[in-house]
């Protein structure tokens, strides 16, 4: 049996390798590594003009990554001073993404970035600035390129405690989270501080953490876990996916 295939977002940025200087397609390599160790093969989604639903369907699974703070447009907010400048081309390619693999039945892991644009497309919305916000305490490192030690405690009979267990010391790097949970969604983790740090849908066809797991290559359960299902979904007779419906937040945006 072939391997299962993955999509992974990308994003541009300026690049330098050899004599070069110039706009690059970008992805950490830890994302493909971890993917590949546990069995899948990956394709990298530039984001150019949206794939269709038929296409998006010929993926077995899709993992949203890590990035840049979500447009505050997607949850009708107004910009805090400290959210970075939109990128809005990335946003509207990710949120059409994972709405046409809702619809085609295609098993979506959200990391990070990607737990927030699956929350907006759901009508949810984000804390923009969590040292603004009170009770909650450090979830990224001082740093630039470094991570804070996060422990969460995990829902049972969950996805995420299916595969992690009850708890676990997560690496993390985001200044903004969850506020207002996305219609359809569950609360799969939180850290001690109460910040909600997984979530899923209750199948568990979708599951997003708001950590950084392909940082720890040393344990790939969760990288797993999407290639388990995307292997599933392999194996399961497929029809021609309808298009999806409602319009969310995302869409109108878009």
């Amino acid at each position: 049996m072939r391997r299962p295939l993955i999509g992974l977002p990308t994003y541009y940025g300026r690049g330098q390798f050899g004599v070069w200087d110039r706009d690059a397609a970008f992805l950490p390599s830890v994302y493909v590594t971890a993917v590949t160790r546990a069995g899948g093969r990956v394709v990298l989604l530039p984001p150019e003009d949206p794939w269709t639903l038929n296409e998006v369907a010929e993926l077995d699974g899709i993992i949203l990554t890590g990035g840049d703070d979500v447009d505050p447009a997607l949850y009708d907010a107004q910009a805090h001073p400290r959210t970075q400048v939109p990128n809005v081309r990335r946003d509207s390619f990710e949120t059409s993404l994972y709405r046409h693999a809702r619809s085609a039945n295609v098993p979506v892991f959200a990391i990070c970035r990607g737990a927030q644009i699956v929350n907006t497309v759901h009508r949810g919305s984000l804390h923009q600035h969590l040292p603004d916000v009170g009770g909650y305490g450090a979830h990224e490192a001082e740093k630039k390129d470094e991570f804070a030690e996060v422990a969460v405690r995990i829902v049972p009979d969950t996805a995420v405690s299916d595969l992690l267990g009850t708890g676990a010391t997560v690496r993390c790097h985001h200044h903004q989270a969850i506020d207002r949970l996305g219609d359809g969604l569950i609360v799969s983790a939180r850290s001690e501080d109460g910040c909600i740090e997984a979530l899923e849908t209750p199948d568990g066809s979708m599951l997003a953490v708001q950590w950084h797991p392909e940082e720890t290559l040393e344990d790939l359960r969760l990288f797993a876990g999407l290639v388990a299902a995307a292997t599933q979904r392999m194996s399961t007779p497929r029809t021609t996916p309808e298009t999806a419906t409602p319009e969310t937040n995302a869409e109108a945006h878009r």
